[in-house]
């Protein structure tokens, strides 16, 4: 396990987003993403929740609370054993739970190796 501070983390997190091309950015709509520790032993890296934008429909109007995509620091940190790991493994996770916003699910993640 390597230990990376939390401030360093969310730094890692931010580059993962901006490292999204801008013409899928400007698509992403009410998303919030936000770093948690997590749960020690948990295998869980990440978390979207939220009504992904391919099933939005005109009831989804107005003051709605944001989608959240969790990224879980712990987890990830116990499954590295250097930084560069843990920039690779944000970066997967990242990309993976922004593709659920998008509509695209686990079995399509793992064909396209993001999973």
């Amino acid at each position: 396990m390597v230990d990376v501070p939390t401030e360093r983390f969310e730094e890692l997190v931010a580059d993962a987003l901006d490292g999204i091309p801008d013409e899928l950015w400007r698509l992403v709509d009410n998303l919030a993403v936000v770093v948690r520790d997590g749960t020690d032993g948990s295998s869980l890296l990440g978390l979207y929740e939220g009504i992904p934008l391919t099933e939005r429909d005109a009831g989804y109007e107005g003051m709605v609370m944001p989608d959240r995509i969790s990224i879980f620091r712990r987890p990830i940190l116990a499954m590295c054993t250097d930084e560069a790991e843990v920039v690779d493994q944000v970066r997967i996770t990242v990309v993976h739970e922004v593709a659920h916003h998008f509509g695209i699910d686990d079995d399509r993640l793992h064909e396209l190796g993001w999973a």
